[in-house]
């Protein structure tokens, strides 16, 4: 059998193509190498693999960074949380979730549709819940100590959009409409859309001040942070996503 270095098949267009396109399940794993079933988190490769804000980042491994999910049907992300850090509220269009902590605590929100009950939840170290396909959710770290957690998914292509930054992605006049305010803050809806911070955030200002962290770095609208790179786990300097 050929051999390929791991994550070295990430973003092989050809090689994606010839999966999606092989007749039997037989022929895609034929087509791919023993390392070609071998992800490192640890090294993401190249792309919007790894997402970065002032309170941590996640990596994530789905059908375009790790081929051989082709045909599985699942996918899946770590999150590295430092303390105070909040993975602000977004949705996955195409799968459900499940999230277990591996380290440290969680607090988790989610919102299935309008007239459902928002279900709120503690999730300490081995605990897991469920975000269901669409629902508006959101986890964050309300300790000084770093949180890890992995989230699955029923998708090789679960897909993500951060709720706010989608909303402030529509025309300033629908925006002012759904809020019933010409501003924000004394700001235009167009200024204030511009410091809405890169995921993964940080929390509120009681936990800032508890685990004595500066928020003076101001973060941009779903790109790099002015900040450095979070320390908590795996990094690197790729795209967000």
């Amino acid at each position: 059998m050929a051999t390929r270095d791991t994550n070295s098949s990430a973003n092989n267009q050809d090689l994606i193509n010839s999966l999606v396109l092989a007749a039997t399940a037989a022929d895609r794993i034929n087509l791919l190498t023993a390392s070609d079933f071998v992800y490192d988190f640890n090294e993401p490769p190249p792309g919007d693999s790894v997402t970065t804000g002032l309170g941590g980042h996640t990596v994530k491994a789905d059908r375009k960074l790790f081929p051989a999910l082709i045909g599985t049907g699942v996918s899946m992300t770590l999150g590295f949380l430092g303390p105070c850090a909040f993975n602000t509220p977004h949705v996955h269009p195409r799968s459900s979730q499940i999230n277990v902590v591996v380290e440290g605590q969680l607090k988790t929100q989610f919102v299935a549709e309008n007239g459902v009950q928002p279900i709120f939840n503690t999730l300490n170290k081995f605990q897991m819940t469920v975000f269901p396909q669409g629902s508006l959710h959101t986890e964050w770290n309300p300790t000084c100590d770093p949180a890890v957690f992995v989230a699955g998914f029923a998708s090789e292509d679960p897909g993500v959009e951060q709720a706010a930054q989608s909303l402030f992605e529509l025309d300033e006049q629908v925006v002012q409409a759904d809020l019933g305010v010409d501003t924000l803050n004394g700001e235009s809806i167009e200024d204030f859309k511009n410091k809405l911070p890169a995921n993964v955030a940080l929390f509120v200002e009681q936990c800032l001040k508890t685990c004595n962290i500066d928020q003076d770095a101001t973060p941009n609208q779903g790109g790099e942070s002015s900040a450095p790179s979070s320390a908590w786990g795996p990094s690197s300097s790729h795209g967000q996503h």
